[in-house]
């Protein structure tokens, strides 16, 4: 499949490019790009393996050292993009798995996937840069997973977030009522869902439970199309934003029958079609999708395809 790069700059700026209809509607009714395990483009195969994984993966690198963390990194990488390209292309949500390094001294959070990535700061650093020459630009920070972490560093990591962020932080408040215009009039940028009680009762973490983002857990193309149905239908009860996650998970047989080709090879490229098939003929809306997210979002017109289901939104208000 022919790679079409997204890492440019003509989306770099599309939410402020949006119309005044959309711009005062609830933000939970827009679409929204998102990327999967966002910061995946790099691991590194010389550290160890992560907490996040089962006994038997620890054991076998153990084992098989450089090799078996080759095959991971195939298996772990599901973003070629850095936060950089991948907001420049339009991306806004990101989903974050974050772990210290058991052992190591202080408390020092890193991004992880199988293998240990960038240092958390750094990637944070990166999205406040582009925040700061793109004003009108909001993005939705989802700390979903936490390994190995202590309620230090929890705290670490929150004031790490309002350090780098600061008063870009967008407070806690009712969902219906965030807006884009309400966020710039307020000049808040990054809405942080922390999935942990170390930030209850901080203003600036959102719960994790105000962005639900249901798993299928499957291989099979038709079982995910089905479940991504089956909880759009239900997000209206939640009165929350909501997470599509058009992704298929791979089986330790999976990889064990594409052990080299690795993710992008032998899962994802294929059924991409079917997968974007679904998103074309999605909807915004109250009871339609809101973020959706996808693995190695350059192999195709991702970000572009998800933003375009706004103007869905402008023809049913014209013709309302």
């Amino acid at each position: 499949m022919k790679t079409r790069p997204i890492g440019n700059t003509s989306n770099a700026d599309w939410m402020g490019s949006l119309c005044p209809a959309l711009t005062s509607m609830p933000l939970k009714h827009l679409a929204v790009p998102g990327s999967h395990d966002s910061f995946s483009f790099w691991v590194d195969e010389q550290a160890p393996v992560g907490p996040d994984q089962k006994a038997y993966v620890k054991h076998l690198a153990a084992i098989f050292r450089f090799l078996a963390k080759k095959v991971m990194k195939k298996w772990s990488m599901t973003q070629n993009l850095t936060f950089r390209e991948q907001l420049e292309g339009g991306i806004r949500y990101f989903d974050l798995r974050v772990s210290s390094k058991p052992g190591e001294p202080g408390h020092e959070i890193y991004f992880i996937h199988g293998l240990f990535g960038h240092k958390v700061r750094d990637g944070l650093i990166d999205i406040n840069s582009f925040l700061n020459l793109h004003k009108k630009e909001v993005v939705f920070l989802d700390f979903n997973h936490h390994y190995a972490m202590s309620e230090e560093h929890h705290l670490y990591l929150i004031k790490m977030l309002k350090d780098v962020f600061g008063h870009k932080l967008c407070k806690i408040d009712v969902v219906e009522d965030i807006t884009l215009n309400y966020l710039w009039e307020n000049k808040y940028q990054v809405l942080v869902f922390y999935h942990h009680p170390s930030a209850e009762g901080c203003p600036v973490m959102w719960p994790g439970s105000k962005i639900p983002a249901p798993w299928a857990n499957t291989t099979d193309t038709s079982k995910l199309i089905q479940f991504l149905e089956t909880t759009l239908g239900e997000r209206a009860k939640y009165g929350s934003f909501h997470v599509s996650q058009a992704i298929l998970t791979p089986r330790v047989k999976t990889i064990a029958r594409g052990l080299v080709r690795g993710l992008r090879n032998y899962l994802v490229e294929k059924n991409l079609p079917t997968i974007m098939t679904w998103v074309e003929a999605q909807k915004p809306g109250v009871d339609g999708v809101n973020i959706i997210t996808s693995d190695f979002v350059e192999l195709v017109d991702f970000a572009n395809t998800v933003i375009k289901l706004n103007n869905l939104l402008i023809q049913d208000r014209l013709g309302s």
